[in-house]
């Protein structure tokens, strides 16, 4: 039943497509660095132009989803994020600009990797598409933490500079470990150490020692949930492992990956949002 209704909205788009694509490559005859998921079979790309890496926005192929499914959160942040923040009523505007800039970084690399990782430059330039795409993670860690740092450390200036920089240097290396790792097992633990470092701070709020509004910590709570599971998901490459050739289109594991990402980043936001309104009114008890 399941392969007859992918198989049915496989056809479907096919039929509403802008024009039929090219003769697409199993996993067998594709360009080796694009050898990364032996659980996909079919629906590779040719090598291309960067025209025709264009035009396969339009034709149905095993990146499609991947694509889509940041590039349509990529354009609705682009929109929304500005409009659903309540400028009037916060007082560290810096932060809240930081805040966009985070959430539309990883949709911009991972669309931009996604779509030309078939370029005719070969596995220069997709290794270089993959770095981009790599610091675009790396920037929704490093700078969508930052306002989890400094209001939750807010009464504690010395140290709320200190962890700033610790965080930020901890970052570095981050994407140092994440651009040259060689497997997604590797990138996915370039990011552990952010990670213990966010939970450092959540644990600080909830003892009282950290400040913040009361019900951010579960939005943030929620995001690095959702992050987490979207790696292991990823690296574990289920559901494909269980039905190779079944998933080559929608609901692989890196799909599935990115939509858990974007509800991570959403959790994001609903938790800066309520910290950036909650700060404009909060006075840090006197010694």
């Amino acid at each position: 039943m399941l392969t007859q209704i992918l198989n049915y909205f496989c056809s479907v788009f096919v039929n509403m497509a802008f024009f039929n694509g090219p003769r697409l490559l199993e996993w067998a005859n594709s360009p080796p660095h694009l050898q990364f998921n032996k659980y996909v079979l079919k629906g590779y790309r040719p090598v291309s132009s960067a025209q025709d890496c264009v035009r396969s926005l339009f034709y149905l192929h095993n990146e499609l989803g991947n694509i889509y499914t940041h590039g349509i959160p990529l354009l609705c942040f682009m929109v929304l994020l500005p409009f659903s923040i309540p400028w009037s009523q916060i007082s560290i505007t810096w932060l809240a600009v930081v805040h966009i800039l985070a959430c539309l970084s990883p949709h911009i690399g991972s669309v931009l990797y996604h779509l030309f990782m078939n370029h005719e430059g070969g596995a220069p330039v997709y290794h270089t598409l993959l770095a981009l795409d790599m610091c675009g993670i790396c920037m929704i860690n490093t700078l969508g933490a930052l306002h989890i740092v400094y209001i939750t450390l807010l009464c504690y200036p010395s140290i709320r500079s200190a962890a700033l920089l610790a965080y930020i240097l901890l970052s570095v290396y981050g994407i140092y470990s994440a651009v040259t790792a060689r497997d997604s097992m590797r990138r996915l633990r370039s990011f552990v150490w952010q990670a213990l470092f966010r939970l450092t701070l959540f644990l600080l709020r909830r003892l009282g020692v950290g400040v913040g509004s009361p019900s951010s910590l579960r939005h943030f709570i929620a995001m690095d949930t959702l992050a987490v599971l979207g790696g292991v998901i990823n690296i574990s490459r289920f559901p494909e492992r269980l039905r190779p050739g079944l998933f080559d289109y929608w609901l692989n594991s890196h799909q599935i990956m990115h939509v858990l990402v974007v509800g991570a980043i959403v959790c994001l936001h609903w938790g800066v949002v309520d910290d950036l309104v909650w700060i404009n009114g909060y006075l840090c008890p006197s010694d």
